[in-house]
């Protein structure tokens, strides 16, 4: 009798160290495998088809020696012409990351490629998505368009018919081709409001704008104050804006600083529409000189039917030199009493394994 009590409590205590071991391996992978994904920026995080789905813009300095781009006669013309950073000749495609858990992460290799956007040709940004209508759309950005440019260029829709793609142009032209408010056309954020007005947040070059999109995504629309391209930027804006509703509140996030150093973070604002005005809070997520620079350009991830929260973002890992060089992390972001969002704790490793359940699911 002792012998087999001896024996089921050292399997049990075994069980346990075991599935502990497991637990502090597991526990501690989830940015440290995004970062192993390789060179990305730009991310924004979806449930999408029981399954959490990354789409970043791809930041890697070197091109893809596998993958043999092919160009339009325009689309060459295009590329031959002024381009700030030559590296944005490599911006020509997105790919995707999936996981069932934050941990386990699995590539898709050019979701949407510019031979399927025939009036792009490079700097294919920030893709923004939603599930709507009964398709998957990407809504990004192409071509770097400045204020005196006369080309093509600016945010674009792609869809698919799932999360993986292959995603295609949706509209043959892009959807907002200009500069309004002074907000270059670039880092476009969607949002379906409880209401099923949609929202589309974009603008560079220290201006961001507020549009309503047709149910269909297919152009802007009138809100119900009657404008059309609203601006909104807050104090010290840069680039990368994103917006949450929780418990009535809108949060207008945004990245600020110069994306290539040190100064580059993430901070927001607050407000009761989705419109505006939003007031100003405060800087949340900064370098930490013992784990990366520049950190920003994020999307956040509510785990639905809980209060559970996580920021994804783009980060420099400490000891490279190459602007471009920026990889994947993702930590938690919590709420203090007040409702205002407590500074990030960036980490090296990020938080533990959250398997997506069939609830939380589309």
């Amino acid at each position: 009798m002792y012998r087999s009590v001896l024996r089921t409590t050292l399997r049990q205590g075994l069980s346990s160290l075991a599935l502990l071991a497991f637990a502090a391996t597991a526990w501690s992978q989830a940015s440290a495998n995004l970062e192993k994904q390789g060179y990305y920026a730009d991310p924004e995080i979806h449930i999408f088809d029981g399954q959490y789905w990354i789409y970043p813009t791809t930041s890697d300095p070197k091109p893809d020696p596998s993958h043999h781009e092919s160009f339009s006669p325009d689309q060459t013309r295009l590329r031959e012409g002024h381009v700030i950073h030559p590296v944005y000749l490599l911006h020509t495609s997105f790919d995707a990351l999936s996981s069932p858990d934050l941990v386990h992460w699995t590539k898709h290799p050019y979701v949407l490629d510019v031979k399927d956007v025939a009036w792009a040709a490079y700097a294919m940004w920030a893709p923004t998505a939603i599930h709507i209508n009964g398709g998957y759309y990407l809504i990004f950005a192409a071509n770097d368009i400045q204020k005196n440019d006369t080309f093509q260029g600016g945010i674009g829709v792609a869809v698919a018919d799932n999360p993986a793609g292959p995603f295609v142009d949706a509209l043959g032209h892009p959807l907002i081709g200009e500069f309004h408010n002074g907000a270059q056309p670039i880092d476009p954020f969607i949002m379906k409001d409880d209401d099923g007005s949609i929202y589309l947040y974009y603008g560079g070059q220290g201006h961001c704008n507020v549009v309503q999109l047709s149910p269909d995504l297919t152009h802007v629309i009138a809100m119900k104050d009657g404008s059309m391209y609203k601006e909104i930027t807050p104090k010290d804006y840069t680039e990368g804006p994103f917006v949450i509703k929780r418990k009535g509140v809108y949060y207008f996030m945004w990245s600020e600083g110069d994306w290539g150093d040190s100064s580059y973070g993430v901070a927001y604002a607050k407000s009761t529409s989705p419109t505006g005005p939003f007031e100003r809070v405060g800087k949340i997520l900064s370098t930490d000189p013992k784990i990366a620079f520049g950190p920003g350009h994020h999307s956040v991830l509510h785990i639905p039917g809980t209060d559970d929260w996580y920021i994804v973002y783009h980060r420099h890992p400490l000891g490279t030199t190459d602007i471009a060089q920026r990889v994947l992390a993702i930590d938690e972001m919590h709420f203090d009493a007040n409702g205002n969002i407590e500074p990030i704790r960036m980490t090296a490793d990020g938080p533990g394994p959250r398997p997506v359940t069939k609830k939380q699911s589309e």
